[in-house]
């Protein structure tokens, strides 16, 4: 991968699942927010509802073909993180080259530019506080 380094530390993951524009590929969730750095960084998630191990690992390698074939259309400068879904690794890796490609980028391309919000970009909603039992007339 060019312009990419992996994403290893679980508070980046959390930042991410908390603060990301997530998207949808079908057999795979994308969370992207953008890292104002020159590279991007990419994590991968196989979960245990994935199956075994040789599942898992095939998920894996899937998600880094799709990354790499989608790698030169991409933004540079963007933290991501994808998600596999328990039906991946039954499917051929073709499926999320080309949603990934097509979508993904797309994605990616519009939170990058802020076109797409990301939750860090978003106000937080204010708690007003609540008046107390007594009201005075």
């Amino acid at each position: 991968m060019l312009f990419t380094q992996m994403l290893n530390k679980n508070a980046d993951f959390q930042r991410l699942y908390r603060r990301g524009a997530f998207c949808s590929l079908g057999s795979a969730l994308i969370y992207v927010m953008p890292n104002k750095l020159p590279y991007n960084r990419l994590g991968i998630t196989a979960g245990k509802k994935i199956g075994n191990a040789v599942k898992r690992n095939r998920a894996k390698r899937i998600i880094r073909a799709a990354y790499a074939a989608a790698e030169l259309q991409m933004p540079v400068g963007i933290d991501l993180v994808v998600v596999a879904r328990s039906r991946l690794p039954e499917e051929k890796s073709v499926i999320l080259s080309q949603s990934f490609c097509g979508k993904g980028v797309r994605h990616c391309q519009g939170v990058s530019s802020g076109e797409i919000p990301c939750a860090q970009n978003q106000k937080q909603p204010q708690k007003h506080s609540q008046p107390s039992g007594r009201h005075t007339t």
